[in-house]
């Protein structure tokens, strides 16, 4: 990205014209690298109040970049800056120890639950920060997210070529995602597929709200009975399209939401699985695959022991 000079802007403003490195990149994500140490909540507020344009016009935070693009980013005063603090060393153990994979291109992890795929709204470290905190010396991208709840599969993207490529296949809808989740109640069939569209609203603060809403983006998601519980269903939930909070609304749109979810879920539910040691949203990314460049790609992880013993003591109430 390179810097324009414009005779039109106001003291400090600064004009920007998008290089071909950030091709395809989402203007939040942009601002966060080129606004060193500015939270990511204040980069909401000045997308939200229109401070941040590109070519002139308002811009979303999921609004993608495209080379040649003027972007115009007000001044940020110093005071409005934070100084990151250093990341705990046992959350760069943790995070380390969560590799799964790693190539020229690409680094998976298992993320644990609790950590989030990247700071802001309160989150002094997600993911993405411990990892260029425990490895400086590589260049680390995150390729898409997972809430900070959802364990599982994360993968961070090493090279440019590797972010574009994985990125556009996931547009293009050649990534294969599998999650496993819990869903309160029994639905009527073992396979159906959910197809509704699907509305987000950012809220005061960067939170993320989304429910089915016919001016939605469509949004398919097939699910699969795994296995048979008390009051529940282990099912296998595969994306279709991978809008925030899918798996989540779309199961609560069908009467069955997920175990543990405290933004979507049943409050009674949630308390039943409390007293049986399930003390958050009970959804997994299992596996993730794709090919590019000739190569293919399959990352798998299992069901974290937590989840595991929750399934265990539901088995024991069966019997």
């Amino acid at each position: 990205m390179q810097t324009v000079t414009s005779l039109t802007s106001s003291p400090g403003v600064r004009q920007l014209v998008v290089g071909p490195e950030r091709e395809g990149q989402r203007i939040d994500n942009a601002l966060a690298t080129l606004l060193k140490g500015v939270p990511k909540s204040m980069i909401y507020r000045l997308l939200r109040t229109g401070q941040v344009r590109v070519n002139g016009k308002r811009a979303k935070p999921d609004t993608r970049l495209t080379e040649g693009d003027t972007l115009r980013i007000p001044p940020i005063r110093q005071e409005e800056r934070e100084r990151p603090a250093a990341a705990p060393e046992a959350m760069l153990a943790q995070i380390s120890e969560a590799i799964i994979f790693e190539d020229k291109h690409f680094l998976a992890i298992d993320k644990p639950s609790g950590i989030a795929s990247h700071g802001g709204s309160g989150v002094s470290h997600g993911a993405i920060e411990l990892l260029r905190a425990a490895r400086p010396q590589d260049s680390l991208e995150l390729v898409h997210r997972l809430d900070r709840d959802t364990s599982g599969v994360l993968v961070f993207a090493k090279t440019r070529s590797g972010l574009l490529g994985l990125q556009n296949a996931i547009r293009a809808g050649e990534v294969n995602k599998h999650y496993l989740c819990l869903m309160v109640g029994h639905p009527s069939r073992a396979k159906f597929d959910v197809n509704a569209p699907l509305l987000k609203s950012v809220m005061q603060g960067g939170e993320r709200m989304v429910r089915v809403a016919e001016g939605g983006k469509p949004s398919l998601t097939f699910f699969k009975e795994m296995e048979q519980y008390p009051g529940s269903r282990l099912m296998q939930a595969t994306l279709g399209t991978g809008r925030t909070h899918q798996i989540r609304v779309h199961a609560q749109h069908i009467g069955h939401p997920l175990a543990g979810d405290p933004k979507y879920g049943d409050k009674e539910a949630n308390k039943r699985f409390r007293e049986l040691g399930l003390n958050r949203l009970f959804l997994h990314a299992a596996s993730m695959d794709f090919s590019l460049d000739g190569r293919a790609y399959a990352f798998s992880t299992p069901l974290p022991d937590d989840l595991r013993q929750v399934l265990d003591a539901l088995g024991r109430k069966r019997r």
